[in-house]
């Protein structure tokens, strides 16, 4: 007999067959984050061969194929999270998807960078769309007594793309070529798509789209305060360009937020800033997302142009620190029900430092692969996967299980701006063509290091609070908003995902 959807309070199609199974859907969820935040990284050894297929651009201006994508992606976390209430998260997750293929397979045919730039910036776009859906999948698909462990390996999926990007990118780069780092996508992604018909459609709700003018006013800010940073050493750090990129892309950005404390539909729900813990969180990832992508991609380029690895070798190299990040994001992510996420956010902090301190002094132009360059990399993947967890749960910890999706997603945008100009300052740093000399380079290293420092200092104020939020746990007691049964597919309110969710 056909239930009636009203009467479970659900907006679930009743002639839907039943509901994937756990495998299904975390492969769902799992594979859509892993992707995200794979194109945010793969890319990092393409940029000199890029410089071959277009050589009138400058280093500058080829890590724009990387920093533009981490740009539309995080500015578009916040509001994409409102569009899975609109849509219904397998509606969204589709189209997210499918943007997302399309734009790839554009950047691996692209006859010119500003075509590839063009594509990039859809790529971002459509996985700003795939992070909320996919989070979406897990809280309402996944048993409540088993989302923990599935938001864990979601975020395991994360740290994990954001670690082994340059490995698969460097080998893919050396053996087919750097077109073929999108190419991958393609069957990925066409998997993903088929596999989502598996979940449940949720009935639409009847709600406006976010905010429009206040996403225009992020995405814009954002964008002016990079560019800023980007072309300091080119136009100049006291130009009235560099100077005009930064003091308007920070006026917008204030805009932003001024406004979206007033709509209605904000672009972003600023009221989850009144947590202390939740604010903490913001700012631990924004250093730590500057720490990131900035000692992910120094490494790449130094493996290249001073050790003069292949593409290849290069990849290869970094493979066990991003195997380790993974492993222990997932320990972390199952011992945190019994420790408080400080612990992990600061002591994570605290590898990478050492990590980071270590090669920063030692770097040379002699190679030493298995006396420095490897156990770096373990030390530093180590820190990276703790860090990654902690400050996650951190987050979700800070709210009601109601807003779990939105926060999480905000955290995850502000981590995304965070590398953005993380990227955008190794951009600064190193010279218009990349150097064969190691003192760049340490200097990047050393700008990473200080960020991952104030991360880890400022992780020590969050609450030192354990156990799991009760959301996860299919708590049924106060605050529990999360549909108790996979077969409980609702379209979750905007209060529910309101920005995007996402951890890592």
């Amino acid at each position: 007999m056909v239930r009636d959807p009203a009467a479970v309070g659900v907006g679930v199609e009743p002639s839907h067959p039943a509901p994937p199974s756990y495998p299904v859907v975390v492969t769902l969820a799992a594979g859509a984050i892993f992707l995200s935040i794979l194109d945010a990284t793969v890319a990092n050894l393409a940029v000199t061969d890029m410089h071959a297929s277009f050589p009138d651009a400058s280093v500058t201006d080829l890590t724009w194929v990387i920093s533009l994508y981490a740009i539309v992606f995080a500015s578009f976390l916040a509001p994409a999270g409102r569009l899975a209430d609109v849509l219904g998260r397998r509606r969204l997750y589709t189209l997210g998807m499918g943007l997302f293929t399309a734009a790839s397979l554009l950047c691996a045919v692209a006859p010119g960078l500003p075509t590839l730039l063009v594509a990039r910036g859809l790529q971002g776009l459509g996985a700003a769309a795939m992070i909320p859906a996919s989070l979406a999948v897990l809280l309402v698909d996944v048993n409540p007594l088993r989302r923990g462990a599935a938001i864990g390996l979601w975020s395991a999926a994360a740290s994990a793309a954001a670690a082994v990007g340059p490995s698969v990118g460097g080998i893919l780069i050396d053996t087919v070529g750097w077109r073929s780092v999108f190419f991958i996508n393609l069957p990925l992604g066409i998997a993903l798509l088929l596999g989502i018909r598996a979940v449940r459609r949720s009935v639409p709700r009847k709600q406006g789209l976010p905010d429009v003018l206040g996403t225009a006013l992020l995405a814009a800010g954002t964008g002016l305060v990079v560019l800023g940073i980007t072309q300091g050493q080119e136009w100049g750090w006291g130009g009235p360009r560099v100077v005009g990129c930064l003091v308007g892309g920070l006026g917008l950005l204030a805009a932003a937020l001024v406004r979206a404390g007033r709509h209605p539909r904000p672009a972003l729900q600023t009221r989850l800033w009144r947590s202390r813990d939740f604010a903490l969180a913001n700012l631990v990832s924004f250093f730590f997302g500057a720490a990131l992508y900035s000692w992910l991609l120094v490494g790449a380029f130094f493996l290249v142009e001073v050790w003069q690895y292949s593409r290849m070798a290069a990849g290869v190299s970094m493979i066990p620190s991003a195997l380790l990040s993974a492993a222990v994001a997932a320990l972390v992510g199952r011992s945190l029900g019994r420790r408080s996420p400080h612990i992990a956010v600061f002591c994570g902090a605290t590898a990478l430092v050492a990590a980071e301190l270590w090669l920063g002094i030692t770097l040379s132009s002699q190679a030493a692969l298995w006396s420095m360059w490897i156990p770096v990399g373990l030390l530093g993947g180590a820190g990276i996967g703790a860090i990654s967890t902690g400050v996650n749960s951190a987050a979700a910890l800070s709210v009601k299980p109601a807003d779990f999706a939105g926060a999480t997603g905000l955290n995850m945008a502000v981590r995304q701006i965070g590398g953005a100009l993380g990227v955008a300052v190794l951009a600064a740093i190193l010279p218009a063509r990349t150097a064969s000399e190691p003192g760049p380079y340490s200097h990047v290293v050393f700008f990473s290091c200080a960020a991952a420092a104030v991360a880890g200092l400022l992780g020590l104020g969050f609450s030192q609070r354990r156990g799991r939020n009760r959301g996860l746990d299919g708590d049924r007691g106060q605050g529990a908003a999360l549909p108790e049964t996979p077969a409980a597919a609702e379209p979750l309110p905007s209060r529910r995902l309101p920005l995007f969710r996402r951890p890592t």
